[in-house]
């Protein structure tokens, strides 16, 4: 006996089927609205050069053994962008050289079309481990904080500072880290948020210091004073012109004991008490912080240290609703660097911060590598030694930030943005090397691998993008990521660790792209519509 249910459910589904496809194909035709420009950095030279433009997406059939298959419809994080910090000692170089240069340099590391298009930044709060000396915005012992200003970050340089700054001329001894700031924001077509940062609250706050403002602690009867120092902060450089994006209570609160510059202990449970009772309420009752819409005001990320230890660091915060309110999510490092790739980039510790902690946001807030002045361009393809030990830069870069965004995290900012061609100043014999160089003698600016690394992702992955999936087997020695921009772009970052060049496919449904990636390579495959 025929069953004519049985019949209609088949026909029913053939049907379903025969529709399905003709929808995906018309899916598909949109998909081939694409033309693809293929940037590339290289260790045999190339700097973001431009190798293919305008390539159309092929609706053949072109199989390669490595296929990456983009799906812009599953998306996850939004992106706030990726950069490097404002430091004074950033500040202190550029006053070295003539105002056009200046610029120049600005505009390369600002402007989206005719630089990196930095949109992600950082600033330190009093001195840091790159300012020329130690200084806070209050006179000592001024409990009524009657003396704060932040006239320290913009006062200008008089050339004595310390030892790395004297005899050098100063082209213009105005400049300084808040007039820095100012003209970045007025780069045509810049777009950057600011993170601020405390290194060390003032040493007479503090007890167990080893030196001014080194290790030790702030003292409990000044959690509230510090508090209301902070919100002082924020308010000082809204004055200024500056709208801070977010603030972080402490930078790496793990150094107590160890450090050799500006630092300040904060346990887990002192950081909660401090957000929960003190910085909290401070920042909601001067406006800055908004309770019921923490994407609307300034943003509070607790933490700020290295990544291996973080979920261990936040969980007494977020465990407590009254101070987990406070806080908007995550900063991080990445230290020690050498220690990164034998821990699998800690992805396993930023799945578990971002399932564990969905709502709440994670960014990379520091990295940096120690300088070989006889060789600040090649030392970042080869390997090289730090105090962590040994590793090769760009590979160690490219590998932490697409882990980083493979596994949620939403932005990453690179330590100092510029630096001297010798890592200075700094005045604690700890010389990192940064995305500018500048001879402060020569005027001679040098970009370094570390600069069109970053540009890479900053460049092509704007403010709002989401992470989109972009799916291949494992291949040992290749890391990739993508992201769907607002205007519709995707860019599609690849580092082919190798020795060996690589075939590609970027399948997009129905059509693929065929595509070669040299050894030591970082290519962004950027997609835009017709």
């Amino acid at each position: 006996m025929i069953d004519l249910s049985r019949i209609t459910t088949i026909r029913f589904l053939l049907a379903f089927s025969i529709s399905s496809v003709f929808v995906s194909c018309k899916s598909d035709n949109s998909n081939s609205n694409y033309l693809v420009d293929i940037y590339q950095t290289s260790a045999s030279g190339d700097n973001l050069k431009l190798i293919s433009e305008g390539q159309e997406l092929s609706s053949k059939s072109l199989k390669t053994s490595i296929s990456l298959r983009l799906n812009p419809e599953k998306v996850f994080q939004e992106y706030y962008g990726f950069g490097a910090s404002f430091t004074e000692s950033s500040a202190w170089n550029l006053a070295t050289i003539p105002e056009e240069l200046r610029k120049t340099v600005l505009t390369k590391l600002f402007s989206p079309t005719q630089g990196a298009g930095f949109t992600l930044t950082r600033t330190h709060i009093n001195s840091s481990d790159y300012s020329n000396n130690h200084y806070t915005y209050v006179e000592h012992n001024d409990e009524d904080l009657s003396t704060f200003s932040v006239y320290e970050d913009m006062k200008g340089f008089s050339g004595n500072e310390n030892d790395q700054v004297k005899n050098i001329e100063l082209i213009d001894p105005s400049y300084d880290l808040i007039p820095m700031i100012l003209e970045a924001f007025n780069i045509a077509g810049s777009d950057f948020k600011i993170i601020a940062s405390p290194w060390s609250p003032p040493s007479w706050m503090k007890a167990n210091e080893t030196s001014e403002m080194t290790n030790g602690s702030l003292q409990p009867k000044y959690y509230g004073l510090w508090a209301e120092y902070l919100s002082k902060y924020v308010s000082a450089y809204k004055e200024q012109g500056i709208d801070l994006w977010g603030i972080t209570p402490q930078n790496e609160p793990l150094h107590a004991h160890d450090a050799r510059w500006d630092s300040n202990g904060l346990t887990p449970e002192q950081g909660r008490v401090f957000l929960r009772d003190h910085l909290g309420p401070q920042l909601v009752k001067d406006g800055h912080l908004i309770l019921n819409d923490l994407d609307a005001g300034l943003k509070v990320l607790i933490y700020d240290h290295n990544k291996s230890e973080m979920n261990a660091y936040v969980a007494p915060t977020y465990l407590d609703t009254e101070a987990s309110k406070y806080a908007w999510g995550t900063a991080f490092h990445w230290y020690a660097s050498s220690k990164l790739e034998e821990n699998n980039w800690y992805a396993q510790e930023l799945d578990k911060l971002q399932t564990t902690w969905p709502d709440k946001g994670r960014i990379h807030t520091e990295s940096s590598i120690d300088i070989d002045a006889d060789d600040p361009i090649g030392q970042y393809w080869r390997e090289s030694t730090d105090y962590a030990g040994k590793f090769v830069p760009f590979s160690t870069y490219a590998y932490d930030i697409i882990t980083d965004m493979n596994n949620g995290v939403q932005g990453y900012i690179e330590w100092c943005i510029i630096l001297s061609h010798l890592g200075q100043p700094n005045p604690y014999d700890n010389f990192n090397s940064a995305p500018v160089l500048i001879n402060p003698v020569t005027d001679e600016v040098i970009y370094t691998p570390l600069y069109y690394l970053l540009s890479h992702f900053s460049k092509f992955i704007r403010p709002g993008a989401r992470r989109i999936v972009l799916e291949s087997k494992p291949i040992d020695g290749l890391i990739h990521t993508a992201a769907k921009n607002i205007d519709g772009s995707i860019a599609v970052v690849v580092f082919n660790n190798n020795k060996t060049s690589q075939n590609l496919s970027l399948v997009l449904g129905a059509h693929s792209y065929t595509f070669n990636i040299a050894p030591n390579t970082m290519q962004t495959l950027h997609l835009r519509k017709k």
